[in-house]
């Protein structure tokens, strides 16, 4: 097994980012570039992040398909706000089958024009209304500048899309699963982040308006970890989606569509992860806890595993993803490193002199404390254990945003933070475009969203001084 070295995230996190993900043998390059392969290691989070979601999702009445990955081209002509918006992005099928393609097909970059298509059929009276589908897919985007996980030319995700009869019903619908990004972003991945209002000018292409979720990474820079548009009418008036009231009258419906994808993986590895390597949250582990037999003669050995085989036993009905690293050929201290790179929260370690005590040694990976436990009674101990992990990777993510928010009125200041440790720049703004324009050339800084939670406040534009009434989150972002 080939021996990965890790760089210090201090001498480069770009390059740290790429080291950990190779270490933990969570993806490689395909060989088309700016693609990726999802080696198990990192599919297994994903399917852990997928089923969490999707229990959410059917929790709350929506329920899954799939449509194909073909769009003609002529649908995505029908919105021009979303044509506009991808046609850079968009990858095209001219010829198939030995010959030129009667009209081009585009390999969805997101599939709202092709589901609205399909809802025109399905959608006749308000009785068919709401209609809550979500599905599990790829999509394509031809990416300039890809990094693994966070930005490539194909991603995996899910699309929600959903129909109603009214612009409120809607509202709720992209608020209520703004609310389940937030709740699997911080109850599972362990990382808080800020709800928010998009501005118009980094809402989706053709939406009413957009809702995200933004999270702060390990080297201070912002994350949109999950958006929720309203799409008002705009989609359901571009394919005809009309729908008969109870009074009577034909109405075009409302639409949200909302995605979080495969970067959600790499949110994971920069918010927690350590010079170490990947520091996986327990309820997105499938191995949970490792146990590290530790002997030397052949009857420590027997004695070992037969106590190891004792206290495991109860942990598949408590529900613990674990394993039993017996491999001979490898020493402890090479066992207990390469766990470490994998993410694995928990490692047990028990030799001879532990069994003498009838106890075994916790190591935990978030901190790298290690303490005694008794082998009776183990199971409740492990969970208990991953519990108090979960819980502390999520407070640390959270103070280190603390440490790293700051209230600016100074312009000056903006590029001085920027440049050194970076962060979120809780400041004014008045609204228009062309300061959050300027802002964005002058310091590379986005407006990340406008907090939905932050108090009313007269202040003065950051950039040209004018009236404000609250503050808007800047910053640096993936």
């Amino acid at each position: 097994m080939a021996e990965s070295k890790i760089t210090k995230r201090s001498e480069d996190y770009s390059r740290w980012y790429t080291d950990v993900i190779a270490a933990a043998e969570l993806a490689d390059y395909a060989p088309v570039k700016g693609c990726m392969i999802i080696r198990p290691n990192g599919y297994a989070i994903w399917e852990k992040m997928q089923q969490a979601l999707d229990g959410m999702f059917k929790e709350t009445g929506h329920q899954n398909a799939y449509f194909p990955l073909f769009i003609p081209e002529s649908f995505l002509q029908k919105e021009a706000e979303h044509v506009e918006g991808f046609a850079p992005e968009v990858a095209v099928v001219t010829h198939a089958g030995g010959s030129k393609l009667e009209e081009p097909l585009v390999i969805r970059p997101t599939s709202e024009t092709i589901i609205w298509n399909t809802y025109r059929n399905w959608i006749q009276s308000y009785r068919d209304l709401p209609l809550l589908l979500n599905q599990w897919c790829n999509v394509v985007r031809w990416e300039m500048r890809t990094r693994l996980f966070l930005r490539t030319t194909e991603f995996l995700w899910q699309e929600g899309h959903t129909a109603h009869a009214t612009y409120e019903d809607a509202e709720e619908e992209a608020l209520r699963i703004l609310g389940i990004y937030r709740r699997f972003s911080e109850d599972y991945i362990a990382l808080p982040v800020i709800e928010g209002l998009k501005t118009e000018a980094e809402k989706f292409a053709g939406a009413h308006h957009t809702y995200s979720i933004e999270a702060m990474m390990g080297d201070g820079k912002a994350l949109q970890a999950g958006t929720s548009h309203h799409l008002g009418q705009n989609f359901a008036k571009a394919f005809d989606v009309t729908f008969q009231t109870e009074t009577g009258n034909r109405e075009h419906v409302y639409a949200t569509s909302w995605g979080l994808t495969t970067r959600m993986i790499g949110a994971l590895i920069m918010a927690h992860g350590d010079d170490s390597g990947i520091v996986i949250p327990p309820r997105l582990a499938t191995t949970q806890v490792v146990i590290v037999p530790i002997f030397r003669k052949p009857e420590e050995r027997d004695r070992v595993m037969q106590a190891v085989d004792h206290f495991t036993s109860p942990f598949k009905t408590a529900g613990i993803g674990f394993k039993i690293d017996a491999r001979e050929q490898y020493s402890p201290g090479w066992k207990f490193n390469d766990w470490e790179k994998r993410g694995v929260p928990l490692r047990i370690e028990v030799g001879p002199k532990d069994l003498e005590k009838n106890q075994v040694v916790l190591a935990r990976r978030d901190n790298g404390q290690k303490s005694p436990a008794s082998q009776e009674g183990l199971a409740q101990t492990v969970l208990n254990t991953l519990e108090t992990i979960q819980k502390s990777l999520f407070e640390r993510a959270r103070e280190f945003r603390e440490k790293h928010s700051y209230r600016i009125d100074d312009y000056s200041k903006f590029n001085e933070i920027l440049d050194g440790e970076g962060g979120f720049l809780w400041s004014h703004w008045c609204g228009s475009g062309e300061c959050e324009e300027r802002v964005k050339d002058e310091t590379k800084a986005t407006i990340r969203n406008i907090p939905m939670n932050a108090e009313r406040e007269e202040g003065k534009c950051i950039k040209c001084g004018a009236r404000s009434e609250r503050r808007v989150i800047f910053a640096r972002a993936y």
